[in-house]
């Protein structure tokens, strides 16, 4: 199947919403501001933009691919549809209850997450399934008859139903679930054993509950943003990109609202994936870092890591443990409060604190001039001279220096004794620390050494602090791509359609019971193959086959990549020495005397994409012409320095700069430390290599 010629893809962020649109002739991207009250308002005015920088009319677009954070915001302000839960008689207090673990060990008065639906509709029914699917406890036709006009009396807005063992047997869900549809059509409904079918009712009935409570808030969002494309004149499909890192059609994001929870970070791995498969590079350190958080992704072998988990909703934000875990398929990266609009305080002890808090793009940095009073990264940023006020976003947002100061010496200056310039640089230090422990910690929890990667930086603040985050981090290449100003929104335009299907099959692996795994599989695969085709009808597929593993006794499992083929009875060894060998990858030894035992079970089918052109490295040799002399503030130096400004089209292949330098473009500024030369690549990528003899 050949790609539409003229697409569009479109992630709304924090602070701007990015557009990239693709065609015959190029690459054109814009940024503009998230609209809070009306995130579609933005989205149309950037492809407008867009299109009318490339010359293309809006009804030549053939296929819109969109990521929003609608479903995070919404599950983390509150904004959700009013919800009922459904669940076995006992086990309403679950989510409550959570896993009992402490995030933070002495904290005697930790603040752990409200629960999504309160007590009084958590609604139980008495029914049980075993967990191999057997039948406990029969459902009462009349009971169920009593729930669903209890559910119609509540006034309820939604429902998600949760029963114990569903994943095994999903026969008293849907029963509920169709007496429900009778009594009350249009009543958005949510079953367990659809949305996430795997073994652990905490993360099973937290997802179910999520879905359901924004199911009706994005269904609304969905339709309204089709609409008004159509008005405007753009009558393509409109694509969603979930947070696993594939397309699905806006229908199934409709349906199933909780695989968008980080479609935007997604898109942004797949990018900088696609760039790691150009240059053959098989260790890459994701950085991703926008006006509002950084994200930070492990990609091997060109893929990004995945997991089949995830914590939304912290009341610790960025504080692991502290969430809501749902069991979702998603790209597994760390996240933290350090983007340009992070706010910078002075904690009870007189230190510069930065984060959590954002100014985002209401009212935005100080320097914006659109209301906004606490200093923040891109004010800190633009005082050390690494921002041109006059020139970001392209010039569409004339940034005040004046106002970036008054702000810093008001809230940091005043209360520490530092001067301005030192302020700003312990907000831009401290930022930088953050990013790099959080790096550090990701890769040592996924037994990796950081030096060995090569760091890919985008976003509009990446390429601002990425040649810093890898002197602390001791890398020693670092690629900015094209376009990394907007690099999620290009990722869209580089994602498969792909969907992944799941299911809770517990097995000691001393009784493999190849005929139930074929079984399963055939129905995960025919499952997954319906969604996939539902968008790319003739495309080629691939299909890819994990099995979460453990040793008996152990509480949690680790990912197992299998072949995808017919299994055996005598497979069982085979799938052992895949788990002994993912166990010692990641932790170092493997347990000799323990049984191991198989969990859940997961099916990636997705589009085979284009094999993509790799790139030539040049090494540099004939210099770039600078187009002034400008000074930023070169942390290792602790000083202002002397840089050479380079417009980056003058960096074609082999073209190189020694650091200090500024490289510009329209959506971000590349920031060359003392330490770093910058290279012209075949792909329009800058190359970023530590000088001989540098640290």
């Amino acid at each position: 199947m050949s790609q539409p010629e003229v697409r569009v893809g479109v992630d709304i962020g924090g602070t701007f919403t990015d557009v990239a649109l693709a065609h015959p002739g190029g690459l054109s991207t814009t940024k503009v501001l998230t609209n809070y009250s009306q995130p579609e308002q933005a989205i149309l005015d950037g492809i407008e933009k867009a299109a009318k920088q490339a010359g293309v009319p809006l009804s030549a677009i053939e296929q819109v691919i969109h990521g929003t954070t609608l479903v995070t915001n919404a599950l983390i302000e509150r904004r959700g549809a009013k919800l009922a839960f459904i669940t076995t008689e006992g086990f309403r207090d679950v989510i409550e209850m959570r896993s009992e673990n402490r995030f933070e060990q002495y904290d005697l008065n930790l603040n752990l997450p409200v629960p999504l639906v309160p007590r009084s509709d958590r609604l139980t029914l008495n029914e049980r399934m075993g967990p191999a699917g057997e039948v406990l406890m029969p459902l009462d036709a009349g009971e169920i008859a009593q729930m669903a006009q209890r559910v119609v009396d509540g006034g309820y807005e939604a429902v998600a139903i949760g029963l114990m063992h569903a994943y095994a047997n999903d026969a008293h869900e849907v029963q509920m679930a169709e007496a429900l549809r009778k009594v009350a059509p249009d009543l958005s409904i949510s079953i367990s054993s659809v949305i996430s079918p795997q073994m652990r009712e905490l993360p099973r009935f937290n997802t179910v509950i999520a879905n359901a409570y924004v199911q009706p808030q994005v269904a609304d969002y969905l339709s309204r943003l089709v609409s008004r494309l159509r008005e405007a004149g753009v009558g393509a499909p409109v694509f969603m990109l979930h947070s696993g890192g594939g397309l699905i059609s806006v229908e199934t994001a409709a349906e199933q609202p909780v695989r968008l929870l980080e479609s935007g970070p997604a898109g942004g791995a797949i990018y900088a994936a696609d760039f790691a498969r150009a240059h053959g590079l098989d260790k890459v350190l994701s950085f991703d870092m926008g006006g509002t958080t950084a994200k930070i992704c492990l990609i091997e072998d060109g893929s990004p890591k995945t997991a089949n988990t995830f914590e939304v909703a912290r009341t610790y934000r960025f504080k692991k443990g502290s969430g809501m875990t749902v069991s979702t398929p998603v790209v597994e990266m760390v996240e933290i409060g350090a983007g340009g609009g992070s706010i910078a305080s002075i904690d009870a002890m007189g230190r510069i604190q930065v984060g959590p808090k954002s100014a985002a793009s209401e009212p935005g940095p100080a320097c914006y001039q659109r209301g906004g009073e606490e200093p923040t990264v891109t004010d800190s940023n633009l005082l050390l001279g690494r921002l041109d006020p006059k020139n970001f976003a392209g010039g569409a947002i004339p940034l005040s220096p004046e106002l970036s100061d008054t702000a810093v010496k008001a809230r940091l200056s005043e209360a520490t004794g530092l001067s301005t310039q030192d302020a700003a640089f312990g907000v831009t230090e401290m930022v930088d620390e953050n990013m790099a422990n959080a790096a550090r910690v990701h890769t040592v929890e996924n037994g990796r050494d950081i030096e060995h990667f090569t760091m890919i930086g985008f976003g509009g603040g990446a390429p601002l602090h990425a040649c810093r985050l890898c002197e602390k981090l001791g890398i020693r290449e670092l690629l900015i791509p094209p376009g990394a100003g907007v690099g999620s929104a290009i990722g869209f335009l580089k994602a498969p359609f792909s969907y992944e299907a799941t299911r809770g099959l517990f097995q000691r692996l001393s009784d493999f019971d190849a005929g139930a795994v074929n079984e399963m599989l055939a129905e995960l695969e025919e499952e997954a193959t319906a969604f996939v085709r539902a968008g790319a009808a003739d495309a080629e597929t691939k299909t890819q086959l994990t099995a979460f593993m453990r040793y008996s006794g152990q509480g949690w499992e680790i990912p197992v990549p299998l072949e995808h083929k017919t299994f055996a009875e005598g497979d069982a060894e085979m799938v052992l020495a895949a788990f002994e060998e993912a166990y010692r990858t990641l932790f170092g030894r493997i347990i000799d005397g323990l049984a191991c035992e198989i969990t859940n079970w997961s099916l990636i089918v997705a589009t085979v994409l284009p094999e993509v052109t790799a790139a030539a490295r040049h090494d540099g040799g004939m210099a770039a012409t600078a187009i002034r002399t400008r000074q930023f503030y070169d942390a290792a130096k602790r000083r202002m320095v002397d840089a050479e400004e380079v417009v980056r089209e003058a960096l074609s292949p082999g073209v190189s700069v020694d650091g200090p330098a500024v490289i510009v473009e329209q959506e971000t500024t590349t920031i060359v430390t003392s330490a770093y030369r910058v290279t012209g690549q075949g792909d329009g990528s800058l190359l970023l290599s530590c000088k001989e003899g540098a640290a």
